[in-house]
Order: structure tokens, then C-alpha cells, then sequence
């Protein structure tokens, strides 16, 4: 008996070790955030710093919380794996909530409202997304443009690694749409001449911050802290910052 009460201290002991070497978020003083800067206006490069909705909102959470506030850029369809496997503690990329992302992150309350839209030159005769059937459509890798594109009869689907590239190709006539977010595709068609942005929407999305599924901890203060930057107004002055209301 002596022996058996021994080996189960001795595992207590164990587990009770195991347990404190695992720190959660909200033990360290500085979050990192996994993001994919080539999506204005929510993030992109101002020289060498990220700046753009997401960074200030995820500031602003992070002064909430008392963090230091860590931006790592990576390729948008690493941004998953990143928060998931704790190599980043969040991730904020105009990030739209799916059944299949939820498979492996959990997702913060909404923080801002979003659409797929659809990229043409002037002169196109794609004048819907119905007219897409057939085409060839740039997206950016990983994005829920590219997941839903996927469905369109008759597509070929040609994917990048950024949203810009996919608008070049649109402009040298490689392909003949590109599917992107509502904000990053008035930029692109502001900054290129010849380009515009079809009126109906191809999908109508919401974005939310990713945090791995054993971090329902961080998930719950992300939350909360949302709810006081929507209160107080500073959310949607953040997003005024960079969205003009039409």
C-alpha cells in the first residue's frame, strides 16, 4: 500500500510541475501578434513600421490588458498555425470567422463588419459575380476569397501570396477578376487607373481576433476589452481613422 500511495504522490508531483511550466498569455508582458501587412488599410508598412486598423485596435487592447504589444508579419495563410501552435498569442489580419478556421483557433466577439468584393477593368464584361462563372480569378492564398471562389462553376482560380500582385495580373490581363476584401480593393482600384470595384457584393463577412483553443483565458480579456473600446467610442474612431463613410 505503501508503494501504491508513493507512485501516486510521486505522479501528483509530476502533473503539479507540468501544469506550472505552462504559462498562460496573460502571465507574459508582451502579446505577439501574427499578421499578414499587406492588407490596407487594416495593416501595412509605413517605412518600417506596421500600422493600419488592426495594429491600433490590437494596441489598444494591449494598453487594456497592461501589455506590451509585439507585431509579427507572416504569410496570411500562416497566421492560423502560428496562433495555434503559440509561436504568436493572437491573430488579427481582417480575419473572417469560419466554420473551417474555428476547427483550429477559437474567435474573439466581432470588431468590425466586411465584404468580399469583386476587382474588374474598366469596360469588363463581368458585370456581377454570377458573370464570374468560367474566368480566371486572382485572390490572395488562403484568404475566404480564395475559399469561395473555389465554388465558382467554371473558374480557374489563380492564387497569390499578396492582394497586389493579384491586382498587377488583373492589370497586364493575366487574369480577368480579382475577389479581395471591400477596404484593401478600394485602395488598389484608388491607386491603379483602369480599375473598378463591381456595386454587388460577392460575400458579406465579419472579423474577429484568432487566439489558440487552449487560450480561452486571453480570448475572454480580448473580449472584454473589446467591449470597452466600443463603449467608450474609441473603436469605431480608430476605424473612422482609416475608413471614410461614404
Amino acid at each position: 500500500m505503501k508503494k501504491f500511495v508513493t507512485v501516486l504522490l510521486a505522479v501528483s508531483v509530476l502533473a503539479s510541475l507540468v501544469g506550472c511550466g505552462k504559462k498562460s498569455s496573460l502571465d507574459k508582458d508582451t502579446l505577439v501578434m501574427a499578421t499578414n501587412a499587406e492588407f490596407p488599410p487594416y495593416e501595412y508598412y509605413e517605412g518600417d513600421e506596421i500600422i493600419g486598423i488592426d495594429a491600433e485596435i490590437a494596441q489598444a487592447i494591449c494598453d487594456e490588458l497592461g501589455k506590451e504589444l509585439k507585431i509579427e508579419d507572416m504569410a496570411f495563410d500562416s497566421i492560423v498555425t502560428a496562433v495555434s501552435s503559440g509561436k504568436a498569442d493572437f491573430g488579427a489580419a481582417g480575419m473572417t470567422v469560419t466554420e473551417d478556421r474555428k476547427k483550429n483557433v477559437l474567435f474573439t466577439d466581432t470588431y468590425a463588419q466586411a465584404s468580399q468584393v469583386v476587382i474588374v477593368k474598366e469596360g469588363s464584361d463581368i458585370a456581377t459575380p454570377d458573370d464570374l462563372a468560367g474566368k480566371t480569378i486572382g485572390v490572395q492564398l488562403g484568404t475566404t476569397g480564395d475559399i469561395y471562389v473555389s465554388d465558382v462553376e467554371g473558374a480557374t482560380v489563380e492564387r497569390y501570396n499578396k492582394g497586389f500582385e493579384a491586382v498587377q495580373s488583373l492589370l497586364t490581363d493575366k487574369i480577368d477578376a480579382v475577389v479581395i476584401d471591400q477596404e484593401p480593393a478600394k485602395v488598389f482600384v484608388q491607386e491603379n487607373e483602369g480599375l473598378v470595384i463591381l456595386e454587388e457584393h460577392f460575400t458579406d463577412e465579419e472579423y474577429a481576433i484568432a487566439v489558440a483553443k487552449d487560450n480561452d483565458e486571453l480570448q475572454k480579456a480580448i473580449n472584454e476589452a473589446l467591449a470597452k473600446l466600443k463603449e467608450s467610442g474609441k473603436l469605431d474612431e480608430i476605424v473612422a481613422k482609416y475608413i471614410t463613410a461614404e
